[in-house]
């Protein structure tokens, strides 16, 4: 057995400390209570950290493969680089959260609440996004290739140089789909005045 010590990641103070085989047991018994904790690099593969507090934690290169991550509070944590692929994000909330090439490959993010989420960079490939909250998330070159996107609202997000081969979305979704991708849709429905408009600007 070894004491494992988990502190707050701006002031030092600790949170958690006890004799464990490991430090995701720590981890895992103290869920409820790890805001603001410093669990950079922490290796928590499948971890059980179903509901916990992790508001505002350091994650930062955390292995959380295959985590049971259902429902919990992560706004504002830093998870940078962070190993998620196929974890279970179901109704977790990143709202504003720090994913920064993180690896989410066939990570379950269904009706996540990612609004204003940097997820820049990160590797979504076959993700299941269903009914996910990404406004105004930052999207800019992450791969999201055969992810269902289908139901998720996507109003104000950088999807710029993202990869969407293969991604699953519905036909209402288009227009906001392109706007994320920084194509303007122009509105063809032009009027006998507007077209006069444009011929006579086309001639000059």
């Amino acid at each position: 057995m070894k004491k494992y010590t988990i502190k707050n990641r701006y002031t030092d103070k600790i949170i958690a400390e006890m004799e464990a085989e490991s430090l995701k047991e720590v981890v895992v018994k103290n869920k409820a209570n790890l805001q603001e904790a410093d669990l950079c690099g922490a290796d928590l593969w499948e971890a059980n950290l179903q509901g916990a507090n992790l508001q505002g934690a350091n994650l930062q290169g955390a292995k959380l493969c295959k985590a049971n991550l259902q429902g919990a509070n992560l706004q504002g944590a830093n998870l940078w680089e962070a190993d998620l692929w196929e974890a279970d994000l179901c109704k977790a909330d990143l709202w504003e959260a720090d994913l920064w090439e993180a690896d989410l490959w066939e990570a379950d993010l269904c009706k996540a609440n990612l609004q204003e989420a940097d997820l820049c960079g990160a590797n979504l490939c076959g993700a299941n996004l269903w009914g996910a909250n990404l406004c105004k998330a930052n999207l800019q070159g992450a791969n999201l290739q055969g992810a269902d996107l289908l139901e998720a609202n996507l109003w104000g997000a950088n999807l710029c140089k993202a990869n969407l081969r293969g991604a699953k979305i519905k036909t209402t979704q288009a227009k906001n789909l392109l706007n994320a991708m920084g194509i303007i849709i122009e509105n063809q429905n032009l009027t006998k005045e507007n077209y006069e408009k444009r011929k006579l600007f086309r001639n000059q």
